[in-house]
């Protein structure tokens, strides 16, 4: 973050998101505000509190993504949860602490796997003697071998088939290193140790409490070892897979992901709208206005337990989004409201901004599908009227039907390019041109029978 400006910020999300410059400038304060704080002293650090965002659009115009490629810029801990899968408090279902518990989750994984990666190569070391003694199990006169493989010669650069002097184990040491021993069958013994199935229900949420007893009850459960006939190649892999294991730090690896995702955390809640409005549900439906309830102690800073440690929410970034077609951000409640000070209007998306997401980002459509026709040999091309037929095209169908932004653009191209895709693999004009003669002629009777394309498009 010292090195991301909040322009910089903008600049590299504009290489996938187009338009929406307001929301994308909100985002890049924020996010640049949170690097800031952290330049303080502990005492004022915990003073300022993250200004969390609403942003306000239909859907397909790039709310998720601004979010997602935020995370993904910043290497933050990011969650995206839709809030109409939340139950009040009495109700079984998800309560709101679980998108604590799961950002949590994903952080450890992460930072679990970039640990194994990083003890590789100490890792295969290990493997590799522990390969050398399945096949050569040593004896009590034998000499012990370095730990960890330390000091151990270099392979041989020839690849003829000689195998240098020396003693036993060296040369099948050096085998090895070659490949030569790859496809021979040894005995592994493999650790398999099965989670027993138990579901707790309980008013302190159900999937903590059923992953805690069966952490609980997997560590007095036995472990059972299964021998498998493998190769000497994946012997190797499971073997430098369970050294990996053995060499992280779990302990840091928690308290490293606690610390993540209390400090630089994200959270996007989408769907924020479906919980807003004013209460008045009659019968055994869940209270709206409940959840927002239940929600409200998360974003204004409180410690839920994991099985990882307690987490203090103050200081994470909660991003929220919604429509907002049939409700509004004032039929939040106030407290929730406040919470939530900076508000991003998202425009709706044109024909200009249609042609500019077709060809313009990284992840274009068009280039996604020239990309996966060349697999099969297929060289396709778009011309420039082409790409703009079918923007004009996926407006009036917004128009007409349901107006679900940019997503309609996937469905369109879906349909233009149905017969290449299926007649790929035997065509045998290998050099296409998409013009647009052609988008009219897949699409406009579809488009014109209104009735067709609500089904279709």
């Amino acid at each position: 973050m010292k090195d991301l400006k909040p322009k910089e910020i903008v600049t590299e999300l504009d290489k996938y998101i187009i338009g929406q410059k307001d929301a994308k400038k909100s985002v890049a304060i924020a996010l640049r505000n949170r690097w800031r704080r952290r330049q303080l002293d502990k005492d004022l650090q915990e003073e300022i509190a993250p200004k969390n965002i609403i942003l306000i659009g239909p859907t397909g115009v790039g709310k998720t993504e601004i979010a997602r490629r935020l995370a993904n810029l910043t290497d933050s801990p990011f969650y995206k949860v839709e809030a109409s899968k939340f139950t009040e408090v009495g109700y079984v279902g998800r309560d709101v602490e679980s998108m604590i518990r799961d950002i949590v989750e994903l952080t450890v994984n992460n930072l679990r796997v970039r640990q194994q990666d990083d003890v590789q190569e100490k890792a295969a070391k290990m493997a590799e003697e522990r390969v050398l003694d399945i096949l050569l199990p040593p004896s009590p006169s034998t000499p012990a071998t370095p730990a960890f493989g330390d000091n151990l010669p270099a392979p041989a650069e020839n690849n003829d088939d000689t195998i240098p002097s020396g003693s036993t184990r060296e040369k099948l040491r050096t085998m090895l290193r070659r490949g030569k021993l790859d496809s021979r069958k040894v005995d592994l013994d493999v650790t398999a140790q099965a989670s027993p199935m138990v579901e707790i229900f309980s008013n302190t949420g159900m999937e903590e409490m059923g992953i805690n007893v069966k952490d609980m009850l997997g560590n007095l459960m036995p472990k059972n070892t299964k021998r498998r006939k493998v190769s000497v190649k994946d012997a190797m892999k499971i073997l430098t897979m369970e050294e990996a294991a053995h060499l992280v730090d779990m302990e840091k690896v928690k308290t490293d992901a606690i610390e993540m995702v209390e400090q630089s955390g994200i959270i996007f809640i989408d769907e924020i709208d479906k919980i807003a409005g004013k209460g008045q549900s009659h019968g055994p439906e869940v209270s709206k206005e409940g959840v927002q309830r239940d929600l409200l102690p998360i974003v204004e800073g409180s410690s839920v337990p994991t099985k990882y440690g307690t987490v203090k929410t103050d200081h994470i970034l909660f991003i929220a989004s919604g429509a907002f077609h049939v409700s509004k951000p004032s039929d939040l409640i106030p407290e929730l409201q406040g919470r939530f000070p900076i508000r991003v209007e998202l425009t709706s998306l044109g024909a200009e901004e249609f042609t500019r997401i077709l060809t313009e980002p990284k992840n274009a459509l068009v280039l996604q599908y020239i990309a996966l026709l060349r697999t099969e040999g297929v060289v396709i091309s778009f011309t420039q009227d082409a790409v703009e037929k079918i923007a004009d095209i996926a407006v009036e169908v917004n128009s007409t039907t349901e107006n679900i932004g940019a997503r309609r653009l996937h469905t369109l191209m879906e349909k233009l390019l149905e017969e290449i895709l299926f007649e790929a693999p035997d065509i045998e004009e290998k050099t296409l041109t998409i013009d647009a003669g052609f988008v009219t002629k897949q699409l406009m009777d579809i488009v014109e029978n209104q009735d067709l394309s609500r089904y279709i498009l």
